[in-house]
């Protein structure tokens, strides 16, 4: 295997580069509702392309430099990257992202950079979900309380991951729940990445499930609107590796892949709507997916699974 290339050393960007970063930046998080984490790894993203060119010409470059690129300087910075051992996936990523603040900066400098809008995304293929089954389900939420060092703590566990399940949430999404939404309703208003909000049905077991929890909680969390639901050993927020962490102890004694992880009961959740006849555009509602395209990986698992079963029972096969 060949040893990659040792990242470059960061370079300080042009006053206008780094000015028309952080605005794009700010536009992102104050109009498109992007979270924390996006606008993180956008910052990352487009500060090592503009880095890069800045090494590649031996110069500092002002914005409208961009127009000027050609397709030989994308591959340049395509190939480097390479080097670097960034896999196709991180690499479409980036190539995303500048594309998104060479589109924003040439609308508003009046300009339009060819090179960098019409270079094609390297291709990767798509990880499919990697759901648990029903029965794994059940038994994963059934024993992760096992090995809790208190009655309290293993009935927030099983909360957390009954909601996870029950509700299709992310882990960020669960644990941003408020003590004001105790008990939980039968339905909940959940705001999710992008800042968008979809409406998710709560099923009675997760509702059971939370209630349990608040009643045996030795910390105030019902009726507090700015506190979080779900609290930590000593009252503070609860960190997903905690949650994260059991599950990895229910899943080693169950016998369990290690994929079953929080954001797996998210995709069980959609397979076994599916699976169960679920409308497809209906789950993606549930999930708040932005695009159709990113449920419908659920139907290809489901066909896999089927197809799974097919080759064990048909007596051909």
């Amino acid at each position: 295997m060949a040893a990659r290339a040792p990242a470059p050393p960061p370079v300080m960007l042009s006053a206008g580069l780094s000015d028309a970063l952080r605005d794009w930046l700010r536009h992102l998080a104050a109009l498109d509702g992007a979270a924390d984490l996006t606008i993180d790894a956008y910052r990352s993203d487009v500060a090592g392309f503009l880095g890069f060119l800045q090494r590649h010409h031996g110069n500092t470059m002002g914005t409208g430099r961009l127009a000027q690129l050609g397709p030989s300087d994308m591959r340049a910075w395509m190939a480097e990257a390479r080097s670097r051992g960034l896999s196709s996936r991180s690499l479409a990523r980036a190539l995303s992202a500048v594309k998104g603040f060479t589109r924003w900066l040439g609308a508003r400098e009046g300009f339009e950079a060819t090179a960098i809008l019409s270079a094609r995304s390297p291709r990767f293929q798509t990880r499919l979900p990697r759901p648990l089954s029903i029965e794994g389900a059940q038994s994963l939420i059934g024993a992760v309380g096992d090995g809790a060092r208190s009655d309290w703590i293993a009935a927030r566990d099983t909360a957390v991951v009954t909601v996870l399940y029950g509700c299709g949430l992310r882990i960020s999404e669960a644990l941003g729940l408020t003590g004001a939404q105790s008990p939980l309703p039968e339905t909940l208003r959940i705001r999710g990445k992008g800042g968008k909000e979809r409406l998710v049905p709560v099923i009675p077991a997760a509702r059971a499930a939370v209630a349990r929890y608040v009643a045996l909680c030795p910390f105030p969390v019902a009726d507090e609107p700015l506190e979080p639901l779900f609290r930590g050993a000593k009252g503070g927020p609860l960190n997903p590796r905690l949650i994260s962490g059991a599950m990895a102890q229910t899943r080693m004694a169950l016998g369990l892949p290690a994929s079953a992880t929080p954001h797996a009961l998210r995709h069980s959740f959609a397979t076994h709507l599916l699976a169960a006849g679920g409308d497809l555009r209906a789950i993606q509602e549930l999930l708040g997916h932005a695009s159709l395209s990113t449920t419908q990986a659920y139907t290809a698992v489901d066909a896999a699974r089927l197809m799974e079963v097919y080759e064990k029972a048909h007596p051909r096969a």
